[in-house]
């Protein structure tokens, strides 16, 4: 899988905390539904693993990739899974090194000129900037793009990222896609109000077309 035109084509990614595997697929469905089929299904509960396998097997329209991986056994655990791609929010070239073993497509984040130097080195062609708005946001990374533009390196910015600030970023050619938790808020999640996402995933998906 390309990453970067999966991303790319997708735009905008909702960024998910499932704690009930039960959710998960109607949860999909509803994303899926309003026009935004790349999710990330992030690894800070339990029931993670479990939830990506579950829409793997049961909503085919569904491109599910696994965020927050800290760890090496998480790689493995989140490919074991069913995950076609994995975000962490940080550069570890041990885990990145895992997940180009095991054939996992990895999204590293970095914050600094630094990490990013690094997460070039390792080869990887896409990092998280994150976290987005507290690190310095759309300025920010037209300030590392001043220096490592030459690479043809590609953002998924993350964090404090919204319906309205979300097209700032998209308008930077570099930035192929946006991470965001506002497409799935907790209330909606917790009382199952599936019509409400699927409603504010549309309207996430109006923002990509626009961007043309």
């Amino acid at each position: 899988m390309d990453i970067v035109e999966t991303l790319k084509a997708a735009g905008i990614i909702p960024v998910i905390v499932i704690d009930d595997e039960a959710k998960a697929v109607p949860l999909a469905k509803a994303l899926v539904g309003g026009g935004l089929p790349v999710l990330e299904v992030t690894f800070r509960t339990r029931a993670a693993a479990g939830a990506i396998a579950r829409i793997r097997a049961e909503v085919p329209d569904a491109v599910v990739g696994a965020g927050t991986l800290l760890t090496k056994d998480q790689v493995k655990a989140a490919k074991d899974a069913g995950a076609v791609f994995g975000v962490a929010p940080g550069f570890d070239p041990a885990v990145v090194s895992v997940a180009q073993e095991v054939g996992l497509p990895m999204v590293p984040g970095v914050a600094t000129a630094s990490e990013l130097s690094q997460a070039l080195t390792a080869g990887v062609p896409m990092v998280k900037f994150f976290p987005a708005e507290a690190a310095g946001g759309v300025k920010m990374i037209k300030n590392l793009l001043g220096a490592f533009k030459f690479t043809g390196v590609k953002f998924m910015p993350t964090g404090g990222i919204n319906a309205v600030n979300v097209k700032d970023y998209l308008a930077v050619p570099e930035i192929v896609a946006c991470g965001g938790t506002w497409i799935v808020p907790k209330d909606a999640l917790a009382s199952n109000d599936w019509g409400r996402i699927e409603t504010l995933a549309a309207e996430a998906a109006a923002i990509v077309r626009a961007r043309g």
